[in-house]
């Protein structure tokens, strides 16, 4: 049993927000909250803020690793440890389109870091190859496959974490839909032209999420309303949204905040090798991909991922629509712990749940980070490993 008295600035607890705190933890999760005294620890937030970890699920790299090109326990740590330095206290190390070979391996690894204890790796998002070939964006043509038996077996087999598989509705089968969901993989339609009746038939067959909002799918046309229309009118799917300032306009951003509301959208960073690194290229399916003015691209320039950190999507989505805090971290924190099933131990912070938690400077720089009641992070960012690359 250990105290952390906080004091000085915000800390959201539930929907409240509070001046000051004592939070008593025990194995790791947060027993109680009571009125301010002395603690084993002190926390002066200086008019900054303390709110839940924030939850990724959609992370290519980070750390100078691209997951793809490092399935290993190693490799997941080192990805981990990057993005906990930006508040991010849970993530899905993500798959983009390989062999059959690579999603056995991604498995694999996931269930060994989740064994071994990797802090915040509680699953894995296998990204493609099953996608269209119009709308892959940076994902390499040549793997682009339709699904088959086994990957479906792996895909289906008894996991330590979470798995998650986007696809293209229009490509996959309803009945193949169906079992993935009936085994618990959680499905998401993204890299897809699906019209808005193929989109539709994919969420009734039981996906329930859309991978990268506006990026990569179909869009909202008045005669032709495609996969965003279909996310926009189906209440019961949860929407990924790249809050970069690149991939997805200012208003656009305000638009799906609008529609959506904050419960079913879901902050995503797309995170390359950049983020916590001073890196400014690395290789995807053997090509190289670069940085350059904090945007992630391939030769030709199509955008290649993000050079992106959860802090900076909160700053970015708070900016373009205006939205408080508490509510924007919604986004970030409990709106995908639900949608990963997961909202019973974090999301939010609450008696029973884990300690979870990210301190935030009042310019929502984050400085510390906690995970499971355990501090992994404790430092300013290092302008060269990210300010620099992104200009900011």
């Amino acid at each position: 049993m250990s105290t952390i008295t906080i004091h000085g600035g915000h800390i959201l607890v539930g929907d409240a927000i509070l001046s000051d705190a004592t939070f008593v933890l025990a194995d790791g999760r947060l027993r109680a909250v009571e009125p301010a005294g002395a603690g084993d620890i002190e926390i002066d937030l200086a008019s900054g803020w303390l709110l839940p970890g924030f939850i990724d699920t959609q992370v290519n790299g980070g750390g100078g690793v691209l997951f793809n090109n490092a399935l290993t326990i190693d490799g997941l740590a080192t990805i981990a440890a990057a993005h906990a330095r930006f508040g991010t206290t849970a993530l899905l190390p993500t798959l983009i389109s390989d062999t059959h070979a690579a999603i056995g391996a991604a498995l694999d690894a996931v269930d060994a870091a989740i064994l071994a204890g990797v802090p915040g790796i509680v699953g894995v998002h296998i990204e493609g190859p099953f996608i269209s070939g119009a709308r892959k964006g940076i994902h390499d043509p040549s793997l682009i496959r339709a699904l088959d038996r086994e990957v479906i077996e792996a895909l289906c087999a008894p996991r330590r974490g979470v798995v998650m598989m986007t696809l293209a509705p229009e490509i996959v089968t309803a009945q193949d839909v169906s079992r993935l969901a009936a085994a618990g993989v959680i499905l998401s339609a993204g890299h897809t032209d699906a019209t808005y009746e193929q989109a539709r038939a994919g969420f009734a067959a039981g996906i329930t999420g859309v991978t990268h909002l506006y990026n990569a799918m179909s869009p909202l046309l008045h005669r032709a309303p495609g996969v965003v229309g279909a996310a926009f009118t189906d209440d019961r799917i949860w929407c990924g949204l790249i809050a970069d300032g690149v991939h997805v306009a200012p208003a656009a951003l305000d638009v799906a905040l609008r529609v959506k509301g904050a419960d079913r959208l879901m902050l995503v960073t797309d995170a390359m090798p950049s983020v916590g690194s001073g890196d400014d290229s690395f290789l995807l399916n053997g090509r190289r991909m670069v940085v350059r003015d904090g945007v992630c691209q391939g030769d030709d320039g199509t955008l290649a991922g993000a050079h992106l950190d959860m802090a900076q999507a909160v700053r970015t989505m708070r900016a373009a629509t205006g939205a408080d805090l508490p509510l924007v971290s919604r986004m970030a924190s409990a709106s995908p712990a639900a949608f990963l099933g997961l909202d019973r131990e974090r999301g939010t912070l609450a008696p029973g749940k884990r300690a979870d938690f990210v301190v935030l400077d009042a310019d929502l720089q984050p400085l510390q980070t906690w995970i499971g009641g355990v501090k992994v992070a404790a430092e300013p960012v290092d302008a060269h490993a990210q300010g620099e690359l992104t200009g900011r």
